[in-house]
């Protein structure tokens, strides 16, 4: 996970919930470490109570430079947080498939089975499955 392209740019996770939708969209930038992914964690979990059953987790990594390894205790705290709240698809942005990073290789574990995953190319291919599209979700925003 510590792999990927560096960048200069100043670490960053933006985290939106869509709650009419039933959607939370989470953006990584930069070369994320574990205090800007337990920020955004954080984030997440105080978005959790308002989503149903079923919502829908869509995560940009197309800004992602890359994420240290001592990302994962609180990754994976995250990925178990919406689990028990019912999470129904995971859906990803990943331009490159060769940087996934091992989100797919936690999804197997900490989802397992009644949640499904899909990794899209770009932004377009994410809105046609979670029907977002344009600006995204904007209801509650909250950069971490």
């Amino acid at each position: 996970m510590a792999h990927g392209i560096m960048t200069d740019r100043k670490p960053e996770c933006e985290v939106e919930a869509d709650v009419p939708r039933n959607l939370i969209h989470v953006r990584y930038r930069g070369d994320v470490a574990a205090a800007q992914m337990k920020a955004c964690s954080e984030s997440v979990r105080k978005l959790l109570p308002q989503m149903r059953q079923g919502f829908i987790f869509l995560t940009d990594l197309s800004g992602l430079g890359s994420m240290q390894l001592d990302c994962v205790p609180e990754l994976t705290k995250l990925m178990d947080a919406c689990k028990a709240r019912g999470i129904g698809t995971v859906v990803r942005i990943v331009p490159d498939p060769r940087r996934d990073i091992g989100f797919n290789i936690l999804s197997i574990v900490h989802y397992r089975r009644g949640v499904r995953v899909v990794t899209c190319q770009n932004a377009a291919e994410a809105e046609q499955i979670t029907g977002i599209g344009g600006s995204g979700a904007a209801a509650a925003k909250k950069p971490a």
